[in-house]
């Protein structure tokens, strides 16, 4: 699933092509949207937010995508053949010069802007760790407070994932901020101090940040120690030796949605044992 630097860095390729032109053509496959509403008005802003895509238009209406496991954007040139089948897109966006298509979401919404601080989805989200107006201190505050108010049984790497908590972090950087603040993933998030829970959230901004105008995505690097060879510490890499102590990497799947989570055993030493 894509984590907020993918969004970060769709909307911001989008935005040159699309803001402040007209819609000459949209579409949608059925059921889905009224597309057809948005022809004729201008778009007006191309944003993210965590891993939200939304489009705002001039006619009062606002687009919101949500790209799940195996949803994309892509951008085409009029005429230009697409790299996936048109059975596939869920809704068009035609302006002039340019082509926008959303391939395999499974949230594409139509709503007016007005709506948006009523959405539910949208202000259920804790802070954007991208959000241009986010606050080093009352944002990383309230994050802490959501990773902290949970079921008490759940661990801190279950509680990194929720949205509710703090938006944009999916299984990549969750993996990678514990392992660079050195925390167990399998204990119970309600077990850290606030002091924990704030450097994961500060460590997790500090990562997308890093990541979120293009390039491969690295952790290392911004973790102080370059490996060009090397991107990541630990997410993808079981089996083979941690590039910080030599032991080797582990992975489990664990928690209600049976996501997978890497760790080094001996740089993250265990508070609780791994579940299972």
């Amino acid at each position: 699933m894509p984590e907020g630097d993918t969004l970060y860095r769709i909307a911001a390729g989008l935005r040159p092509f699309l803001v402040g032109r007209t819609v000459t053509v949209a579409t949608a496959r059925q059921p889905g949207p009224r597309a057809a509403l948005l022809v004729g008005s201008t778009i007006e802003s191309v944003e993210s937010l965590g891993k939200h895509l939304l489009i705002r238009f001039s006619g009062g209406l606002e687009l919101r995508t949500h790209l799940g496991l195996r949803g994309s954007w892509h951008r085409y040139a009029p005429g230009e053949r697409w790299l996936r089948g048109p059975s596939r897109a869920r809704i068009v966006i035609e302006v002039p010069g340019a082509v926008a298509v959303c391939f395999d979401a499974p949230t594409v919404e139509l709503f007016e802007t007005r709506a948006e601080p009523l959405h539910r989805t949208l202000q259920a989200l804790g802070p954007d760790l991208l959000g241009p107006q986010f606050d080093e201190t009352a944002d990383t505050a309230e994050a802490v407070r959501r990773l902290r108010d949970r079921d008490g049984a759940e661990t801190i790497a279950e509680a990194l994932l929720d949205q509710l908590a703090l938006a944009g972090i999916g299984n990549v950087y969750k993996s990678e901020v514990l392992f660079v603040e050195r925390v167990d993933p399998f204990v119970p998030a309600a077990r850290l101090d606030d002091e924990t829970l704030a450097c994961l959230v500060t460590t997790a901004r500090r990562l997308l940040v890093a990541n979120r105008d293009g390039g491969p995505r690295t952790t290392t690097a911004v973790a102080g120690e370059v490996r060009p060879t090397g991107r990541l510490w630990v997410y993808g890499r079981s089996g083979r030796p941690c590039r910080r102590c030599g032991t080797l990497i582990r992975d489990l799947r664990h928690g209600r949605h049976n996501r997978r989570t890497f760790w080094c055993p001996a740089c993250q030493p265990s508070v609780v044992e791994p579940p299972g």
